[in-house]
């Protein structure tokens, strides 16, 4: 949940009533990268503009500024790659950016959630397919969080504390309207019904955090490297994790606790499950030796301890994809945002 005009992720949602888990298909054939590839024929001629469709601090903008020191340390391209932020209209900035760009091999852009939730919402004239699918670099999770010091020990005690308040008393901070964010507070309130958050958007989810931290919402459903630091430094809980298992990492990230050591929704009797896509895609019109290129670029950068630390420190579900799988994932993800976002009352006239 995290990034306006930039509105971040692409995911998974489980059990939201009707709601079939986004992430289901295939994941667990992919949980690593495979070893590179050969070296590909073609090669960028000038500096790659590497797009961020969403704003600065939130988990999109750190991935891609993280991709681009990791290429530049380890020498892995010939030409530098520039970050760009376009984050207006919920992306959709960046998104008609790379359109545009038809057939140039030089623009290439990270992908979220609001891939699937900006055209659906705002009803801008975009869409996936408008872009060439290149890889699936893993899948953010999502983390219900609170101060530090509120009275909820428990995600359950939670929900049972805004059912029993007014309704809208309870504030939930995310980033931008109708997209990840909102998208799970919707469904959070099929549990807390007819209680209802009030739901305040913001820039993106560095924003989200600080805001947070502030107590000027009750609750965030931040990326966990979003709210990692304010974690750390004790300012934030973590009530649970949005998906259907635990964390994989063990390492303590506090005094007492490791990712791993948080529950799940669906362990702590919240029926909620989602995950956002952290993917490349490029212009539409390239050529094949074009994305085989940064295929293997990629791959080449997960392959370090760099980008192994990364995963680490950010609790992402290591999920890679490229070709005809990630092309099926992402027609099967566009489907589910498209229902999720029915149901929620979030599309666009027309839609």
């Amino acid at each position: 949940m995290h990034e306006q005009g930039s509105a971040r992720r692409s995911g998974r949602i489980k059990a939201m009533g009707g709601f079939a888990a986004a992430c289901a298909l295939a994941a667990s054939a992919w949980l690593a990268p495979p070893p590179p590839a050969a070296a590909q024929t073609w090669e960028p001629t000038k500096p790659i503009q590497f797009i961020i469709p969403a704003g600065t601090g939130g988990g999109a903008d750190q991935m891609a500024r993280f991709i681009q020191g990791v290429v530049a340390k380890n020498n892995l391209a010939k030409q530098p790659i520039i970050t760009i932020n376009k984050a207006g209209g919920a992306g959709a900035e960046g998104f008609l950016e790379v359109k545009k760009s038809s057939g140039d091999p030089h623009t290439i852009i990270i992908t979220l959630s609001n891939l699937f939730t900006t055209p659906l919402a705002t009803g801008v004239p975009f869409s996936w397919k408008d872009m060439t699918p290149v890889a699936m670099l893993a899948l953010d999770q999502f983390v219900l969080w609170v101060p530090a010091d509120a009275p909820y020990k428990t995600a359950k005690e939670y929900i049972e504390a805004i059912k029993a308040g007014p309704d809208k008393s309870y504030k939930m901070g995310g980033t931008g309207s109708k997209q990840e964010d909102q998208i799970i507070t919707a469904a959070l309130e099929r549990l807390t019904a007819p209680k209802k958050f009030t739901y305040i958007p913001y820039a993106g989810g560095g924003a989200v955090a600080v805001q947070l931290v502030g107590k000027h919402v009750n609750s965030t459903v931040n990326n966990p490297i979003e709210a990692v630091s304010q974690w750390k430094a004790g300012a934030l809980r973590p009530l649970c994790i949005f998906d259907d298992k635990r964390s994989t990492y063990t390492k303590k990230v506090t005094a007492d606790m490791a990712w791993s050591d948080i529950p799940t929704c669906m362990e702590a009797g919240v029926n909620t499950e989602y995950q956002m896509l952290r993917g490349i895609f490029m212009a539409p019109g390239v050529k094949a030796e074009h994305v085989a290129y940064y295929v293997d670029l990629f791959k080449k950068t997960m392959a370090t301890d760099d980008w192994k630390g990364f995963m680490e420190q950010g609790a992402f579900n290591q999920t890679f994809m490229s070709g005809a799988p990630f092309k099926t994932w992402v027609e099967a993800n566009d489907k589910r945002h498209y229902d999720l976002m029915k149901e929620a009352g979030f599309l666009a006239a027309g839609k």
